[in-house]
């Protein structure tokens, strides 16, 4: 928006609307909003130079679980274009504000500016109003961002994100989910979105169980995302190698706190140690003879 020359404030800043950021840009500036970008001629396919020529960065797995004091959210670090590597250590889960977070899916580029954007509107709505958003309203004004990049979806940009939080109202964490049109879905315990998402949902089903410890919730999110990268070759693992870790994040009724290098380090190596000699991390296959379950008649399977 450009500067009145009179070194006063523009006109548009001047008029009275609601406490929607997003709103007041769609009115006054549409042009930059991400949904209003417009795709080179003939589409993604004219994106050129050197492999993934033509495909944007992807960035998949996100997992959330809901567990007694709040909500945990991971995210793999892995970004791709078509089969090719686009990065290693990328960030997919943000906080949204104090008390909730965002894990991005779909094309990276535009699902990270959503998330700024989105930060952004939580900001502006807290200053202008001196009250914190509701989580209901936090998860619709997603939805109505969501609904906005539609057009760009349609062309293969999509961006499916998961929204998570502590609902300070309701005094619990809840997970709330996305299609591409902008729908909202409230999941309960735990949800997965992303390429790997099926192997993840897998996982969450065996490992979940009401009333987690937030130390359990993020030992069952990075097990998650092991399983999700053990079958999707967009997702990725834990690199020991390089030292590069999923993004955990756990949010409760005193903020978002998203897990150290550290701390995080001794959960990703206790899970690995799990899973050498035993990848599917059945606990059923370490067990002696002796230990496993027996059929009727006391003789074992």
């Amino acid at each position: 928006m450009s500067q009145d020359p009179s070194g006063r404030l523009p006109a548009a800043y001047l008029v009275p609307g609601s406490s929607s950021f997003t709103e007041f840009v769609r009115d006054h500036a549409p042009e930059v909003l991400p949904g209003a970008r417009r795709l080179p001629a003939g589409g993604t396919g004219a994106l050129s130079g050197g492999p993934g020529a033509g495909q944007p960065p992807h960035a998949t797995t996100i997992v959330a679980i809901v567990f007694a004091d709040g909500v945990v959210m991971a995210g793999d670090r892995r970004a791709t274009a078509g089969n090719v590597i686009a990065q290693r250590d990328i960030e997919k889960v943000f906080p949204a504000d104090d008390h909730s977070c965002v894990g991005i899916a779909g094309t990276a580029g535009l699902a990270i500016e959503m998330v700024r954007l989105f930060q952004v509107e939580l900001e502006h709505f807290e200053k202008l109003e001196g009250a914190l958003m509701s989580f209901e309203g936090k998860a619709n004004r997603l939805s109505a961002m969501i609904r906005g990049n539609l057009g760009l979806a349609m062309q293969g940009l999509a961006v499916v994100p998961v929204f998570a939080g502590y609902d300070l109202a309701e005094g619990r964490g809840r997970i709330v989910s996305y299609d591409v049109t902008g729908g909202r879905y409230e999941e309960v315990d735990h949800h997965a979105v992303g390429s790997g998402s099926v192997f993840a949902r897998g996982a969450l089903k065996k490992l979940f169980r009401p009333g987690l410890s937030d130390a359990d919730a993020v030992r069952v999110a990075v097990e998650a995302l092991w399983d999700a990268a053990d079958d999707d070759s967009a997702t990725g693992g834990p690199d020991l190698l390089r030292g590069i870790w999923p993004v955990v994040a756990v949010v409760t009724a005193d903020g978002f706190r998203r897990l150290g290098q550290d701390e995080l380090g001794e959960v990703v190596r206790s899970v690995v140690e799990g899973r050498t000699g035993n990848p599917g991390g059945n606990p059923l296959a370490a067990q002696s003879p002796a230990q496993a379950p027996t059929q009727q008649g006391g003789a074992p399977a």
